[in-house]
């Protein structure tokens, strides 16, 4: 069954993408039911939903074995302004929350020397909430009659409200401490499909972290922060906006 409907839904939209492109007789909507189209618009206002994957990118001072990062799936939710340079080219803002998990497991190497050393010592929960804040560029190509491809790339800031920065017990005291304030870098794309009430966007955007994020125990001989040089998030959205 569940491959039936598999190829119901492949069938589907072959026969859509068809109609669109290929057939002499298209129906072009655009987005705002016939009062004219979304596009022209100088500002325009949206929202998304979306999921996230965020990871960290480590760079060791000594050759152990790999913190490894156990990813759990994040959710996104937050509101688009767009901003219209002309045809091809927009200013968009983004600001969102961003809620994730990520686990730190810790190789039995880095603790050598130390006594009692329980399993939990081993993992850390690192829970990150975001209000995030991207400025974006996005480069278009010409509309197909109701698709419309881009990339989009930027900058973007986030404040971590579950940092623990000001915290003064760390991992000693079970506490993995973070930056609350961070800088990324972030690259996407994505296809606009444009409907007749609305304007339907997924996409793909990748975030990289630009500064370390890790903030250190008071112990310089910590077995959790001592031989990380830095630690930089990693990070993957797949967003659906509607406009």
């Amino acid at each position: 069954m569940k491959n039936l409907l598999v190829l119901i839904a492949f069938i589907f939209a072959v026969q859509t993408a068809e109609a669109q492109l290929f057939k002499k007789e298209k129906i072009t909507y655009d987005a705002n039911q016939g009062r004219g189209t979304t596009d022209y618009k100088f500002l325009r206002w949206g929202y998304f939903l979306g999921f996230s994957n965020y990871d960290f990118n480590f760079d060791y001072y000594e050759d152990l074995r790999d913190v490894y990062v156990e990813r759990s799936p994040g959710f996104n939710v937050g509101l688009i302004g767009n901003l219209r340079v002309n045809s091809f080219i927009d200013l968009r803002l983004e600001p969102g929350l961003m809620i994730t998990t990520r686990n730190l497991h810790y190789s039995q190497s880095y603790f050598e020397g130390l006594t009692d050393v329980k399993q939990r010592d081993l993992l850390r929960e690192v829970k990150s909430t975001y209000i995030h804040i991207p400025l974006l560029v996005k480069l278009s190509t010409k509309r197909i009659n109701n698709f419309k491809p881009f990339i989009v790339g930027g900058i973007s800031t986030a404040l971590n409200l579950s940092s623990n920065e000001d915290n003064p017990e760390d991992n000693s005291n079970g506490q993995f401490r973070m930056v609350k304030n961070s800088l990324f870098y972030e690259l996407g794309f994505g296809i606009d499909f444009y409907l007749y009430n609305f304007k339907f966007t997924p996409s793909i955007r990748g975030l990289f972290g630009l500064g370390d994020e890790l903030v250190r125990d008071e112990d310089p001989n910590s077995p959790w922060t001592s031989n990380i040089k830095s630690m930089q998030t990693r990070g993957v959205f797949i967003n659906f906006t509607f406009q």
